[in-house]
């Protein structure tokens, strides 16, 4: 007789285990990506504006992040400076690698090779429109809120009820 196969159960499954979310597998993927361009984390490409600040992060951009062979510290990170800007970035280096260093919580920079090139314009994020003002019997109950941030995260609420309820609600038609 022919043997029947019995459903694989989920601790038994023959590819690797459980599913995976999308967020524990981006990191790995989009890290071989950053590791082939010289950075061994990503985080210092989409965090360099806290990292070195806002004004140097306009005329600056990091391009890599190399150490020694066999060492996670006393790397190199290679930074792309705009036009004229590149003496001044010279200047703040030693602040740079601090900055990164304390960034990184252990003495991952020793050096900072700065190279004049086209840094790309980062597009500001388009800001909100101004939040409908608060119906007076809403306000009245906000008033008694002692936190700030809760008292901003409810009135934003209640602008956006009140802004829902002043508009039409639109006739679609017959549904047949």
């Amino acid at each position: 007789m022919s043997e029947r196969r019995r459903p694989a159960k989920p601790q038994d499954r023959p590819r690797g285990g459980p599913a995976k979310s999308v967020a524990e597998l981006v990191p790995a993927i989009g890290g071989a990506a950053f590791r082939k361009f010289g950075f061994v984390q990503s985080a210092i490409v989409s965090r360099w504006g806290e990292i070195v600040g806002e004004r140097y992060a306009a005329i600056s951009q990091p391009e890599s992040l190399r150490f020694p062979h066999g060492r996670k510290g006393e790397g190199v990170l290679s930074v792309v400076v705009s036009g004229a800007h590149a003496a001044i970035m010279q200047h703040v280096a030693p602040e740079i690698m601090e900055r990164t260093n304390r960034f990184f919580g252990y003495p991952a920079v020793a050096r900072v090779a700065i190279r004049q090139g086209q840094v790309e314009r980062r597009a500001k994020p388009v800001p909100r429109p101004a939040p409908a003002p608060i119906p007076v019997e809403l306000g009245e109950s906000l008033r008694d809120i002692a936190d700030p941030e809760l008292k901003a995260v409810l009135s934003a609420l209640a602008s956006s009820v009140a802004a829902a309820e002043a508009r039409p609600i639109p006739v679609l038609g017959k549904v047949k």
